[in-house]
């Protein structure tokens, strides 16, 4: 029997949380669910927090994920939306931390690398081609959703090439440092 493993992704925010599953069965991958956590109608911050805490804590007593991906906050000119976006994402990992979840946080860029080739890719492209790939009969209005099925599509496509503490000032230096990976003609 082969391994199976539950990924929940995430991508987090105050007015809108996204979240996406999938199941991962030897090395295909199958569509659980996406759906999102609507905050609009909540003005206090504090309380969006709470709700996103909880959320994920539920998501996480219903599903068992073995993994959580999350989107990291983009860097933007409005530092204050960058703030609560921080929050957001941190409250998020708590979350999982709390319940001993391994979590990966991946770039927006990197994620619609993963999922589309072209780390400038649309939401919609990034949406379109989730859809095609799991299968997906319709897609949501809002796209929040599919952006955090995409960090745990992206986190699936990267297993096991993820590289921590490493930097690099060139070729040369990276192919010095990792002569076993290079191809010997």
């Amino acid at each position: 029997m082969g391994s199976e493993k539950i990924i929940l992704g995430i991508d987090p925010g105050t007015t809108i949380m996204g979240f996406g599953l999938i199941k991962i069965v030897g090395k295909k991958m199958q569509f659980m669910q996406l759906n999102e956590l609507t905050l609009t109608k909540y003005k206090d911050h504090y309380l969006k927090l709470k709700l996103i805490f909880e959320r994920t804590v539920e998501l996480i007593d219903t599903y068992h994920p073995d993994e959580i991906a999350i989107e990291a906050p983009f860097f933007g000119k409005n530092v204050q939306s960058m703030l609560k976006l921080g929050r957001a994402q941190g409250v998020a990992m708590a979350a999982g931390l709390s319940r001993q979840v391994p979590i990966t946080e991946y770039s927006p860029k990197k994620i619609k690398m993963a999922i589309t080739g072209n780390g400038n890719a649309s939401k919609e492209q990034v949406a379109k081609m989730l859809q095609s790939t799991l299968g997906l009969k319709e897609l949501p209005k809002n796209l929040d959703s599919t952006d955090g099925l995409a960090a745990a599509v992206c986190h699936f496509y990267n297993e096991g090439r993820i590289e921590t503490g490493k930097s690099y000032t060139g070729w040369a230096a990276f192919v010095k440092q990792n002569e076993d990976r290079v191809g010997k003609k």
